[in-house]
């Protein structure tokens, strides 16, 4: 029953910021239309930016439980832009409030898991440690996460596709050439 009522507050929530903003929204206003009591919520959440967390980490899981199945980075890139694009009026909400970092925490932890698969994979039999290995997963899970970031500050003109072409032609080589200049430069020092 817990996740059930989880589930009812953040949809209401979702619901909410497409017309309003976050820092706008107050507890009982979101009770209230969802038929659920303060004490309720509370017994869930401590604030709104509570509830914001429990949507990001929920979702953050789901999106990367998904990605597992998948077979290229792309397509998992994708995702990320098509449930951003999906979720724009909680995303750009979340971007101009004080939970900003739930929305980036989302980010860099489902980019964490995709780049870390990829580092993984490219660094088998090449001796990286694993200092090195998240070094180079946190570099590049940056840049996609600021990259997004940024596109979606700027009302997310281009479209989905435009954007998972442009990550990609940069991307692409991008982490093995990352890797190997990473492990040079080991050896060199």
């Amino acid at each position: 029953m817990a996740i059930f009522t989880k589930q009812i507050l953040a949809n209401t929530l979702k619901e909410m910021v497409k017309t309003k903003p976050i820092d706008k929204i107050t507890v009982t206003e979101l009770v209230e239309k969802c038929g659920i009591n303060r004490q309720t919520f509370y017994y869930h959440f401590q604030d709104i930016y509570d509830l914001l967390a429990f949507i990001y980490r929920s979702e953050a899981v789901a999106s990367i439980e998904n990605q597992l199945n998948l077979k290229t980075w792309q397509e998992e890139l994708i995702t990320v832009i098509e449930y951003m694009r999906n979720n724009e009026a909680l995303c750009l909400n979340t971007y101009r409030s004080l939970g900003r970092e739930h929305l980036e925490r989302f980010l860099h932890d489902v980019f964490d898991e995709l780049v870390g698969r990829i580092v993984t994979e490219i660094s088998k039999g090449k001796n990286l440690e694993d200092k090195g290995k998240v070094f180079i997963t946190k570099f590049y899970s940056y840049a996609l996460a600021g990259t997004l970031l940024e596109w979606l500050s700027h009302g997310m003109k281009e479209s989905n596709e435009e954007m998972e072409k442009n990550i990609g032609t940069v991307m692409d080589g991008s982490i093995t050439f990352g890797v190997n200049q990473y492990l040079a430069h080991k050896k060199g020092l």
